[in-house]
């Protein structure tokens, strides 16, 4: 599991609850990805800062997030089966549980799918991961 657990920080390493924020999501697996939303809806990693890598993540309740390309226009989501996809309408598969771990890193958990987390591989190709805690 080594290979996909994927944990991300803001490049700040700020965790702020109920205010949005524009941040880019940053995985330290392999040799580094920050998170983006291709304006064709697709969900990649990438090595270094561009437009598509910036996010604004907006509280939608307690503990719940949105993942917001600014550029795409497009919110993350993610499917039943544990796809990322670009979605253009705000939904239940929009909404993620952010968790704050104890070393800084944040976790996006599915709301709608729980025990589903946005995860990279090596190679920066975007996956889920299944985690008991």
């Amino acid at each position: 599991w080594k290979d996909f657990i994927t944990i991300f920080v803001d490049k700040d390493g700020e965790y702020l609850l109920g205010i949005k924020r524009l941040r880019r999501l940053y995985c330290n697996v392999g040799i580094g990805f920050h998170i983006q939303v291709l304006p064709n809806g697709k969900i990649t990693g990438v090595h270094n800062e561009n437009r598509n890598t910036l996010l604004e993540i907006s509280p939608v309740e307690r503990g719940v997030v949105t993942l917001f390309g600014m550029r795409s226009g497009l919110f993350i989501a993610m499917s039943n089966k544990g796809k990322l996809y670009g979605s253009g309408h705000y939904n239940d598969e929009c909404k993620f549980r952010e968790k704050l771990l104890a070393n800084n890193y944040n976790a996006y958990e599915s709301a709608a799918y729980p025990g589903m987390y946005i995860g990279l591989s090596k190679t920066g190709l975007i996956t889920h991961f299944t985690c008991i805690f």
